[in-house]
């Protein structure tokens, strides 16, 4: 039992969900601290496990239909499903199971999060085909996790505003742009498999350039979003982080060397969302 738990853990990339979580309670903080709304635990914890159920089903499927791919390419042909340690109609259950929970826990969070529920489980769905015929397959995942914020917002409030908005395009500019340095590892495999992606369409320095262009109208967004909801030096001290963590991974990944990708995509970007997001709701409550 532990060691399925672990398998499945690992086939959805548990850890990953450091990168839209902390997104998601900037946006519930939003509602509560900004709009002033009542906070709601029950609110707070079905926000979690939406984020928990979409995150892991949009996973799970992309582990599902690239496993044709994911067994040629010698850097995924270890992944659970191509090992067989997990069967490909068990991890197709798993999407099914993950999108059902994620339906009904909307239900119980308010009308327009349940009637959206749908097109959010699109979104972060379709994703998984993009690659096949698009190289803007990154931008499309970008606007999977910048659902996070958005949604999170709904929750509490039941309404749009600008300022979940901005904190959305930030997350699109920021994920895209660290997505096109992860593909960088898969140049030659998409090419040689007629997969798309920035890195094959462009090359491996123009793809670089691309991602550098997407975070720095990140770091322009934050810096945006400070002036424009007036904060105070709180929010500028987690800015500042944030911004300097975008400009840190870019010194870790060159045309002629890309071996430390996995540090700039994970280890740096999962520190940023975290600190940037505590500097935030901290901003946000005093």
């Amino acid at each position: 039992m532990a060691s399925s738990l672990k398998s499945y853990l690992s086939l959805i990339k548990f850890s990953h969900t450091i990168f839209a979580m902390p997104f998601a309670l900037i946006g519930f903080s939003l509602g509560v601290l900004y709009e002033n709304k009542p906070f709601e635990g029950r609110i707070l914890i079905a926000v979690v496990l939406c984020m928990v159920f979409a995150r892991s089903a949009a996973m799970a499927f992309n582990r599902y239909i690239d496993e044709r791919f994911d067994k040629l390419n010698p850097r995924t042909a270890v992944r659970e499903i191509p090992a067989g340690v997990i069967q490909k109609n068990n991890a197709l259950f798993f999407v099914v199971v993950m999108c059902g929970l994620f339906i009904l826990t909307t239900f119980f969070i308010n009308r327009i999060c349940f009637y959206l529920s749908p097109v959010a489980l699109f979104v972060i769905l379709f994703y998984s085909y993009t690659k096949r015929f698009t190289a803007l397959c990154h931008l499309v995942l970008g606007v999977g996790l910048a659902l996070a914020p958005l949604g999170a917002f709904l929750a509490v409030t039941g309404y749009f505003t600008w300022l979940p908005i901005l904190f959305s395009a930030l997350v699109l500019c920021w994920v895209s742009g660290f997505d096109i340095l992860y593909a960088l590892q898969d140049e030659d495999f998409d090419k040689a498999h007629q997969l798309h992606s920035i890195p094959s369409l462009l090359g491996r320095r123009n793809a670089l350039h691309v991602s550098t262009l997407l975070h720095l109208i990140a770091g322009l967004l934050v810096i945006g979003i400070g002036v424009l909801a007036s904060s105070g030096w709180i929010y500028w001290i987690g800015a500042l982080a944030f911004i300097g963590l975008l400009i840190y991974q870019h010194t870790l990944v060159k045309p002629h060397d890309i071996s430390k990708v996995n540090i700039a995509f994970a280890t740096t970007n999962g520190i940023a969302s975290m600190v940037y997001a505590v500097f935030v709701i901290l901003s946000l409550w005093v």
